[in-house]
């Protein structure tokens, strides 16, 4: 088979994201709705990294990985929402090559380091319910540092490789993007060179940001099943299963929600399944981690409460 024709190739230096809608009245309405949650994440987990760091009661692995999971989510909705906002304000819907993939490397990046956090917290929840005479050395802080150099190095290295691959792709005239980001599928599907080598980047990456997490997390989650199930006290049970119930909330959210928009009947559009997939991972996801690990956690809302200057249980009147 021979090369692609160049006829159609041209020099890129912009790409139109079409967003969710191309309605000129809905904008408005999509502009307060994302603006909203955007700023509802952004001071959430900002509250929840300044908890930790100023309360000493919680330096401690779990709210370690807590605040680092906040500072990603943080990052990863960063990535992408002021964009989209700034396009929706100047009613614009460029965005430069450059800064094209700048986002998809930060997008790819922070996304794969959420994977990578929730399934080391399911570790550290499996150390300490399965293994607590062993949880100080297992967990050490030098440990834990550890860990989380080798999931930003994990995360790093595929992304900036598949960001690299995608600057020797020649794309054609048409450069739409039917999404509010730089999604790497649709980037592929506008190329008019040979892109096999980008798409088996993007299965190695599906396969260890997503899979290989997920078989982690459902891993350690058997095992404290069967430990909690074996204490003999509905009351003993009951305190070891609380211990991750917020972090198991997540996951389930998480990965609940990407099954869910994945496994839809495939009549259902292709690009509708990809911008509510994207929708709930870069926006409502982040939003709700907040709420849901200080809603229910009394030491984080004493935390809260300190950061504020009262004495008082945050939430509590």
């Amino acid at each position: 088979m021979g090369k692609p024709s160049l006829v159609n190739q041209t020099a890129v230096s912009d790409f139109l994201l079409l967003g969710l809608s191309e309605r000129i009245e809905e904008q408005p309405l999509l502009f307060g709705l994302f603006l909203g949650m955007y700023l509802v994440t952004m001071v959430g987990n900002l509250l929840i990294i300044l908890a930790i760091s100023a309360d000493p009661h919680l330096h401690t692995p779990m709210y370690f990985f807590l605040a680092n999971l906040s500072l990603t989510d943080v990052c990863f909705t960063s990535a992408s929402i002021p964009k989209m906002l700034a396009n929706i304000h100047m009613q614009s819907q460029t965005i430069s090559y450059s800064g094209c993939l700048a986002q998809l490397y930060f997008l790819l990046m922070f996304g794969g380091l959420d994977n990578c956090l929730l399934a080391v917290m399911a570790y550290d929840r499996y150390v300490a319910i399965c293994q607590p005479l062993h949880y100080s050395a297992a967990m050490s802080p030098r440990l834990c540092a550890l860990m989380l150099g080798v999931c930003w190095v994990l995360t790093n290295c595929p992304a900036l490789m598949h960001t690299l691959l995608l600057t020797r792709v020649a794309f054609c005239a048409q450069t739409a993007i039917p999404h509010f980001y730089c999604d790497p599928s649709a980037l592929l599907k506008l190329a008019c060179s040979d892109t096999r080598l980008n798409e088996l980047m993007i299965i190695f990456l599906g396969l260890m940001f997503l899979t290989v997490p997920l078989m982690l997390i459902v891993f350690s989650y058997a095992r404290i099943s069967w430990a909690v199930f074996g204490i003999s006290s509905p009351e003993g049970r009951w305190k070891a299963f609380s211990t991750c119930a917020s972090h198991l909330t997540v996951v389930l959210l998480f990965y609940g929600s990407l099954m869910g928009v994945y496994l839809l009947p495939p009549s259902t559009h292709s690009t509708e399944r990809g911008s509510r997939a994207a929708v709930l991972y870069m926006v409502i996801i982040p939003m709700l981690n907040p709420f849901i690990y200080s809603l229910r956690n009394r030491d984080m809302k004493e935390a809260l409460g300190k950061l504020f200057g009262s004495g008082k249980t945050f939430f509590s009147p």
